[in-house]
């Protein structure tokens, strides 16, 4: 039997004890009650123990649960050290390499500028010696 059905047949012995004449005193069966003590007691030591047992197991859950998320709180603070420093890394590639095409694309654009300036240049040149050429046959012979 449980703790809790001895501690309630002791109660309803007690309750139901023949009753003393003009006295709050009762006559109870002192073998029967000094059995279910008995019996209490058989049954209070492994019941308590049962419940120590099961606060340290619910002890060792709690702290397990402390460490295993401590651990993963670390866990995660090191892969997101881990994340930015690619990220940076990338960032400076990424930098490098559009630098890099942006001088290609200059020195690309440069060239082109000084082609176009040189045939601006040329074609300046030759109006030039046409307006020479023109002046000279209107001129009379």
């Amino acid at each position: 039997m449980e703790a809790h059905d001895l501690l309630k047949e002791l109660r309803t012995s007690i309750e139901t004890a023949r009753a003393m004449p003009m006295s709050s005193s009762a006559v109870i069966n002192r073998t029967a009650v000094l059995d279910l003590i008995g019996q209490l007691e058989a049954a209070l030591p492994p019941a308590s123990d049962e419940a120590v047992e099961s606060a340290r197991a619910e002890r060792a859950r709690l702290v397990s649960d402390s460490e295993i998320h401590r651990a993963a709180e670390q866990e995660a603070q090191a892969l997101r050290r881990e994340a930015e420093q690619e990220a940076a890394e990338l960032r400076t590639d990424i930098d490098e390499y559009v630098d890099s095409r942006l001088a290609n694309l200059e020195i690309s654009l440069t060239q082109t500028l000084e082609a176009v300036t040189r045939g601006r240049a040329r074609l300046h040149s030759r109006s030039h010696f046409d307006s020479l050429g023109d002046s000279a046959e209107d001129e009379p012979v």
